[in-house]
């Protein structure tokens, strides 16, 4: 299984947002930060923020802050609010299969996704950033430190 970029874009995003904090962010900052497209990243938050996982703010002066507190940031949730499909193989969804009636494989792949997905539900935000997470990443991401200065990058 592989996530799509969209929803890879979504969580680095997430966790941009979450080391950052209390500051706010913008998308060029997010992009330049990762060396991903400002123009799909757009696209990310904007639905990140209809799911009421970001807000925005817009105009001079406005930015990107988590929307919620990173421990209600559930991982699951996030995969599969922006993932597009979770249908592993053409059966799973409205795509035929000739062996459909004695096929157990469906059964087998649909078991393996939803441990994958109960996996990623116990995880929340708040734990990728726990354990001195946050500032790692802020330091990888060229975020400013505490009092202001640049920490990496």
């Amino acid at each position: 299984m592989r996530l799509t970029r969209y929803t890879d874009y979504a969580l680095r995003t997430l966790l941009y947002l979450g080391a950052n904090e209390p500051r706010q962010s913008s998308i060029a900052e997010i992009a330049r930060a990762y060396g991903i497209s400002e123009n799909h990243l757009t696209k990310v938050v904007h639905q990140l923020g209809r799911l009421g996982l970001v807000r925005t703010i817009r105009g001079r002066g406005g930015g990107l802050h988590l929307a919620r507190p990173p421990g209600e940031i559930v991982i699951g949730a996030v995969v599969r609010l922006t993932e597009e499909d979770l249908a592993l193989v053409a059966c799973f969804g409205d795509g035929g299969c000739a062996i459909t009636q004695a096929c157990r494989l469906r059964r087998a792949l649909t078991e393996a996704l939803n441990a994958f997905l109960a996996v990623l539900d116990g995880y929340t935000l708040a734990d990728l950033l726990a354990g001195g997470a946050a500032p790692d990443l802020a330091r990888l991401l060229g975020l400013p430190g505490p009092g202001g200065e640049r920490v990496g990058a």
